[in-house]
């Protein structure tokens, strides 16, 4: 049965054999009366009876728009379509005969009406916990929805997680773009940055936590090992710190922090011994983790889905102490230091991960290796670093857009080997070293005022060569326990029931 519909539906793509049009506003849709007959009663009475639509090779459905009608018909060919609030009436009287689908759409409508009006009952019941995510998409993003506060949101979705934690938490930002925000308390849900490793003076284990909130840095769960020069980036809803020095040993190993349970495990070990590591996230084609060199040219990846390492196109120059970031989902590599010709480099290339190449593009204006390197609305931005034994507070921005690059505001201190992210619209720059010792301190541009500012909180300890990220944003309880959410929100008020 199924296939011969199959080749009635070709037939009449191919409008061969259609013996009726059928008419509604200016639609046109030729078809054949024997299978409208067979699949709705209305059509059956309609051809079969004494009226004159029996005989009339061309009919007008009247109180019914043109797309209804289309949809209408699809469906008694291919037994698909989509019923809507506007149409359920109309393909109800239509398709009699087959309007399970619609009995269905009412059940379900007066289902999930009741559902967004008790919702605060309902999410603490199994039923809610074992929804697909499209379903708790859709019910958490209604207008309708009815409760107390956006907290009973955020929490409903924290357990939905929870409740499969292993395959659900890669959800989590699709389902924090449907929470209103802005709705929750400002001391509710905290940014945190995340500082892993470092140099001081030798390779060390600790981890910090910065909290934006309160201004506060707060240890969390050390490393499994002492680390430096190790690349990190937040992917997942997770924390991996990628290769580096322990201080006598270029290391392979890969650790990853989960922020729930405030530990690290180790997944597998790259191929290549990399002293400095930098892992910016990108797609190729999947979710990956992309690993800058240390005197070498060859460049790894990291696929969190196979739990694999490989290696894709080697870059042009050999580059150490490089800054890495990606733009618009190509990755850049900037200056750095060149072991065969002794030299700091003012270089920069781009990889493009869908072609698997690598091309030079603008030159900085001035040598930079061990620079900091951040993206921050769509431009990528190289601070300090050094050429010989000048350690710079310079810093210019490429624009991808017209392949330039141009200088701004100096920083407070000079820099080399500091950590670079941004947050909020600012770029924040994280220890590194002046020459002389290792920088606790941390300062932030704001591309605004074209400023730099100190943070009036320093580390507990001066890094360089220390990695970080920032997980954005975090919740986090003083016990640290965290988990990922969407910086993005919703511009919509909830209806909320404040009796």
């Amino acid at each position: 049965m199924g296939k011969a519909f199959k080749v009635m539906n070709e037939l009449r793509s191919k409008q061969l054999l259609c013996d009726v049009m059928i008419v509604a506003e200016d639609v046109e849709i030729e078809a054949h009366r024997v299978v409208l007959a067979a699949c709705s009663p209305y059509f059956c009475a309609m051809f079969t009876g004494d009226m004159s639509e029996s005989k009339a090779k061309k009919i007008e459905i009247k109180d019914v728009d043109g797309q209804t009608l289309s949809k209408l018909i699809d469906y008694i060919y291919t037994a698909e379509i989509e019923v809507t609030e506007e149409n359920v009436q109309i393909v109800m009287a239509l398709a009699h005969g087959r309007a399970g689908v619609c009995y269905n759409f009412v059940f379900l409508t007066s289902a999930f009406f009741g559902t967004e009006q008790h919702f605060p009952e309902v999410m603490l019941g199994e039923e809610f916990l074992s929804l697909s995510l499209d379903q708790v998409c859709s019910l958490i993003s209604s207008d309708k929805l009815t409760v107390s506060s956006e907290e009973k949101v955020f929490e409903a979705v924290i357990s939905w997680i929870n409740y499969e934690k292993e395959t659900r938490l890669e959800h989590m930002a699709k389902l924090m773009e449907h929470v209103r925000l802005p709705l929750l308390p400002r001391d509710y849900l905290v940014q945190v940055m995340i500082v892993v490793g470092g140099q001081a003076p030798k390779a060390i284990r600790s981890v910090e936590c910065y909290d934006f909130e309160e201004d506060r840095w707060d240890q969390i769960a050390e490393l499994p090992s002492r680390r430096c020069r190790a690349g990190v980036v937040f992917m997942a809803g997770h924390v991996y710190a990628v290769g580096g020095f322990n201080g006598s040993l270029r290391v392979r190993t890969v650790d990853v922090y989960d922020g729930v349970k405030d530990q690290w495990t180790s997944i597998a070990s790259m191929q290549e011994r990399f002293r400095y590591t930098l892992c910016p996230f990108i797609t190729y084609p999947l979710s990956q983790i992309l690993v800058g060199p240390s005197g070498l040219a060859s460049v790894e990846a990291y696929s969190y889905k196979t739990n694999e390492w490989f290696f894709v196109a080697p870059m042009n120059t050999r580059r150490s102490s490089v800054g890495v970031g990606v733009v618009e989902g190509k990755l850049y590599a900037v200056g750095g230091y060149d072991g065969a010709s002794r030299q700091c480099l003012s270089t920069v290339e781009q990889y493009n991960p869908a072609t698997n190449e690598w091309i030079y593009v603008a030159d900085m204006s001035t040598r930079r290796s061990g620079a900091g390197v951040g993206v921050l609305s769509g431009q990528l931005y190289a601070t300090g670093g050094h050429d010989g034994h000048l350690v710079r507070t310079s810093v210019e921005v490429y624009d991808p857009g017209t392949n330039t690059w141009k200088q701004v505001a100096d920083m407070n201190m000079c820099r080399r080997n500091a950590g670079v992210c941004a947050v909020n619209g600012l770029l924040y720059v994280v220890g590194g070293d002046d020459g002389s010792c290792n920088l606790a301190s941390v300062e932030y541009y704001n591309p605004v005022t074209d400023k730099w500012t100190l943070l009036p909180t320093n580390m507990s300890t001066g890094r360089s060569y220390a990695g970080q990220c920032v997980p954005s944003p975090f919740q986090l309880s003083r016990s640290l326990q965290h988990c990922e959410r969407r910086v993005g929100v919703a511009g919509r008020m909830r209806e909320c029931n404040l009796a």
